[in-house]
């Protein structure tokens, strides 16, 4: 793997970078980190949250939480950090012409020469292969539906050259784990999963149609496609769909699981589409297709959205267990 540590790029920050502890780390370490997106932790989340979610209400369908479940939770947000970095890693080597002719994504590792294909490449296959360490501490259904996860990850990146969708193609990728986490606590799959997987997509729709905007202008002049400029200032009326169908497919899936568990437990439960929902009302309204600044903070506070499902998903589960024990 080339080092980067003696190049000026080295110690430059990307544009959207969280200017985290990754800045400080040794100059070495910096390119690698960066590609795969150490330094913007919110790609981590987004796609460990639909794993947690599963997870809990694949807890909350049989009122059993373990400590296996401690480790599934555990072993979603490593996989979840090492799979969103191979999957930027393949990302950045499919986009390296691509990135070097937008603004924001010009100093990532590869385009400004700081880390070679190969090298990315090696770097990849060391994500996947600790990642399959953990995955297969799992059972076997789990397991499959592990590998099986690689298709849309490899897929994703050419989405924007062939459709005006390939916010849809990083839904089905980043949302996975809503069918991981149910199958790694149950051991085999449900229809509330796939529910929730499709509220999953919606709420990707939803988030990264607001990330989008802010390479709208660089889309546009090397021909990228995108929901953003499909949608163009008819943005507003397709966030309220795609924001509609989240809560309402979170909420089926959530209702469908606690239908026999009581109607206090129901309620909780169901507290947490309809937080979910609040956020996501809170975000249309401070919406500006035109300000980077406002579409980058509205993009990352999908962190604390996902995790208000989390929290009251966490809180229906507990009240479960206190009643049953």
């Amino acid at each position: 793997m080339r080092s980067a540590a003696n190049t000026p790029e080295a110690t430059a920050a990307v544009a959207d970078s969280t200017g985290n502890w990754v800045d400080r780390a040794p100059l070495a370490l910096r390119p690698w980190l960066r590609l795969s997106r150490i330094d913007r932790p919110i790609g981590t989340w987004l796609l460990l949250l639909p794993c947690w979610w599963s997870l809990l209400l694949a807890a909350l369908s049989d009122g059993r939480f373990g400590w296996f479940d401690l480790w599934i939770a555990a072993g979603c947000a490593i996989g979840a950090l090492l799979m969103r970095g191979a999957g930027c890693t393949w990302n950045d080597i499919t986009d390296r012409h691509i990135d070097g002719k937008v603004a924001r994504t010009a100093l990532r590792p590869i385009p400004s020469g700081q880390v070679s294909v190969r090298g990315a490449a090696v770097w990849m296959v060391v994500q996947v292969l600790i990642s399959a360490a953990v995955l297969f501490t799992f059972n076997i259904a789990t397991v499959a539906l592990g590998v099986l996860a690689l298709v849309p990850v490899v897929v994703y990146p050419f989405a924007k050259r062939f459709t005006w969708w390939p916010q849809a193609f990083l839904g089905i990728a980043f949302n996975w784990g809503a069918l991981v986490g149910w199958t790694a606590h149950t051991g085999s799959l449900g229809w509330q999963p796939v529910v929730l997987y499709l509220g999953g997509i919606a709420w990707t729709l939803f988030y990264d149609t607001i990330y989008a905007h802010q390479d709208f202008e660089d889309d546009a002049l090397i021909g990228v496609k995108s929901t953003a400029r499909l949608f163009g200032d008819d943005t507003p009326r397709w966030l309220a769909i795609f924001a509609a169908l989240t809560v309402a497919l979170t909420a089926i899936a959530t209702f469908g699981t606690t239908l026999g568990a009581g109607a206090a437990i129901t309620f909780v439960a169901l507290l947490a589409p309809i937080a979910l929902g609040g956020h996501l009302i809170w975000q249309m309204r401070r919406f500006d297709a035109k300000n980077s600044a406002v579409l980058l903070r509205l993009f990352r506070a999908n962190r604390d959205a996902g995790l208000l499902f989390v929290l009251f998903s966490a809180c229906a589960l507990a009240l479960q267990l206190i009643h049953i024990g």
